[in-house]
């Protein structure tokens, strides 16, 4: 009879622990144990103590994590704000790189700084191909360079076509006026070496005065203050 009474104590025991296992998703826990024969409480703890102990350190854990979790609210508002970081880190990365590159202008030629008429135009080119024929284009815009730095200085006419007929003395201040060259077309480098004169990019120290050297039978200009030689004429002012 007391034999009976401590087996279906057992049974009992056991049937409780595999309910607690399944509460806890720990089937595979209670499946590795058996049924043992007890005659006492004792001989109950002595057999099932192990399962208690184990059960007990699972759901301590469980507890524990849970503890944890409740404990720990703002865990989701930094999981949140740690998203939000890298949702608009990735937005910003990807309007730069969708966003198009505007090349930039290219440079628009400088303006003239004087203007001058068609017809004025094609008078200085053809006098800048009379003085500076067979020199360089370099030469051919310091020539035009000096006639419109004339213009600029008090002590002469004021406009390009004045400066081209001035007469000093007996004499047109320039030869090719004198004697006529002046009437030949000019070349498409005297032009262009004129459209280049007119934005004043370098106005040669503001040189008024240009000769060749090899050439010159005026003792006067050679006094002048040389500011530059380029091809065969000294630029002086």
């Amino acid at each position: 009879m007391k034999n009976t009474y401590f087996k279906k104590v057992a049974v009992a025991c056991v049937a409780t622990f595999a309910f607690i296992g399944l509460h806890n998703t720990t089937v595979e826990a209670i499946t590795q144990y058996q049924i043992v024969n007890v005659d006492s409480l004792a001989d109950i703890g002595q057999a099932y103590g192990p399962i208690m102990y184990e059960m007990k350190q699972e759901n301590n854990q469980y507890d524990d994590e849970k503890e944890f979790i409740l404990n720990k609210p703002d865990l989701a508002a930094e999981k949140s704000a740690e998203t939000e970081v890298e949702v608009a880190a990735a937005s910003e990365s990807q309007a730069e790189e969708s966003e198009t590159v505007t090349p930039e202008p290219a440079a628009e030629p400088a303006p003239p700084a004087v203007t001058i008429s068609n017809e004025e135009k094609d008078l200085f080119a053809r006098l800048v191909e009379a003085e500076a024929k067979g020199e360089s284009y370099e030469g051919k815009v310091a020539v035009a360079t000096v006639v419109l730095n004339r213009v600029d200085s008090p002590e002469f006419p004021n406009t390009v076509t004045e400066v081209i007929n001035e007469v000093v003395g007996d004499a047109y201040a320039f030869s090719p006026v004198q004697n006529g060259e002046i009437n030949n077309p000019a070349s498409d480098e005297a032009i262009r070496a004129v459209e280049e004169a007119l934005t004043r990019q370098d106005r040669l120290n503001d040189s008024v005065y240009f000769y060749n050297p090899e050439i010159a039978t005026d003792s006067w200009i050679r006094t002048r203050e040389v500011v530059k030689t380029v091809g065969n004429h000294v630029f002086a002012k």
